[in-house]
């Protein structure tokens, strides 16, 4: 409540204090804006004038937008001792709620002010339900938004979730560390028909051997020295969703037949009991680890990969999707110049073409965290090459030119041939590459008969 008198404010605060969790009364009107930025009130009381003599309103209604500007969904309550009808349908016009008068009768404050609290929920509910429509056709027309990139071998990836995520088939996903194996997941999760139920993320290189068990399948009170509590494994919670089973390949062939046995008979055994509970679930697994080569030397089970990828997804290492670069770089420049209050406007085309040249063996989780380093560092409103000085490793060097050919015409061809491959078939950066002018790589190009 703001009002000029404080023997007003001070009765306003007993009589309201019983029925508030918080009242916070102010003389000055010239401290609105910093309440305003250090909270947020259900309701606001607003005098109208607070200058001697005056009685125009003027000074409540300067306020009031005020108020308004900064929160156009506050529930503002304008008082005054000199209203009448004209300056109450004022205030109504420019944004108030209600209007009372002064000296107020207590239960019709206290009706008011319970009013406008009903108000400013229904407010609150209606811009919940804005937001979640928003949401909704944000999800509808990018229903991969979590997943960034438009390169042929990730719209593969897209064709074989879409084709997939309907049905209850268990899913393999495969990929190197960082490639973004679980968003895969919960992409299929959100377009299955399960997508109402739970999402269970489970990191099976993380959980030991003793905890398996009670951990997966769940366990009773006094099972064993720390439980202390019966307690649901997470094939339970997640009944009637998806599990997914994270790094599937760094479990041990005991684990292995444990995890085979539940998946084959559709029902766990919590610890320290006798009595199966029936499981429903959609299982994802997903792992780093070249499963095939491992059922080849015998530390996976055949019988158990043949459970779990009934289809498989292969996830595309960065290097192999370089032309998704610039959208992923984009992403994570306006994350994390919004997180540490940075002022970077863009990404400069020499610095996304060395981005481009490094081979990213951590994948998008390397490039991410090497891009919030840059932007920490950085005292600039653009990222320049320099601002990677850490990235030594390139494609360049991982990738030696191997030939039993020492004839020198045979060398440069093929030379030439890989950088335009590199940079498909951009002249001025393959010149740029091979340390060229445009001029000098034509006439090369015409020599070789490139």
């Amino acid at each position: 409540m703001i009002d000029d008198d404080e023997d007003v404010l001070l009765a306003a605060k007993l009589l309201l204090k019983k029925h508030a969790h918080q009242v916070i009364i102010e003389k000055n009107p010239k401290k609105i804006p910093f309440l305003l930025n250090n909270d947020t009130y259900d309701v606001i009381l607003l005098d109208m004038n607070f200058s001697k003599d005056i009685t125009s309103g003027k000074e409540g209604f300067y306020w009031l937008s005020q108020i308004l500007e900064k929160d156009p969904s506050a529930v503002v309550i304008m008082i005054t001792a000199f209203g009448d009808v004209e300056m109450a349908v004022r205030a109504l016009k420019e944004g108030a709620t209600d209007f009372v008068l002064k000296p107020w009768q207590n239960e019709k404050l206290l009706a008011t002010i319970s009013t406008a609290i009903k108000l400013n929920k229904s407010y609150k509910e209606v811009d919940k339900l804005k937001k979640a429509k928003k949401q909704l056709e944000e999800d509808i027309n990018q229903p991969f938004k979590d997943i960034i990139g438009h390169s042929r071998a990730l719209k593969e990836v897209f064709n074989l979730i879409d084709k997939v995520a309907r049905t209850d088939a268990n899913v393999l996903i495969l990929g190197e560390n960082g490639t973004g194996k679980e968003l895969v997941a919960r992409a299929i999760h959100q377009r299955s028909l399960r997508k109402e139920n739970s999402f269970i993320s489970v990191d099976m290189g993380a959980i030991t051997e003793s905890l398996f068990e009670s951990e997966l399948f769940g366990h009773k009170k006094g099972s064993f020295t720390d439980a202390k509590e019966d307690r649901p494994g997470r094939f339970e919670i997640a009944n009637g969703g998806t599990l997914f089973l994270d790094e599937i390949g760094n479990l041990s062939m005991p684990l292995q037949s444990k995890l085979l046995t539940v998946l084959q008979n559709r029902q766990v055994t919590r610890l320290g009991t006798n009595n199966p509970v029936a499981i429903d679930i959609r299982l994802i697994c997903a792992t780093n680890m070249p499963v095939q080569e491992m059922v080849a030397d015998g530390s996976f089970r055949q019988d158990l990969l043949y459970r779990i990828n009934t289809v498989e997804i292969k996830l595309p290492p960065l290097r192999d999707r370089i032309e998704d670069i610039p959208l992923l770089v984009d992403h994570f420049v306006e994350i994390y110049s919004k997180k540490y209050r940075k002022e970077i406007r863009s990404v400069n085309e020499d610095t996304i073409y060395k981005l481009q040249k490094y081979d990213w063996p951590g994948n998008i989780r390397e490039l991410q965290h090497a891009l919030e380093r840059a932007i920490i560092m950085s005292d600039n409103t653009e990222l320049e090459p320099e601002d990677f000085f850490f990235l030594t490793h390139n494609k360049s060097s991982s990738q030696d030119l191997k030939t039993d050919n020492l004839n020198l015409d045979e060398v440069e061809r093929s030379v030439i041939e890989r950088a335009i491959n590199i940079h498909n078939g951009n002249i001025s950066k393959a010149a740029k590459e091979l340390g060229l002018t445009r001029a000098s790589l034509y006439r090369r190009l015409e020599k070789h008969g490139l």
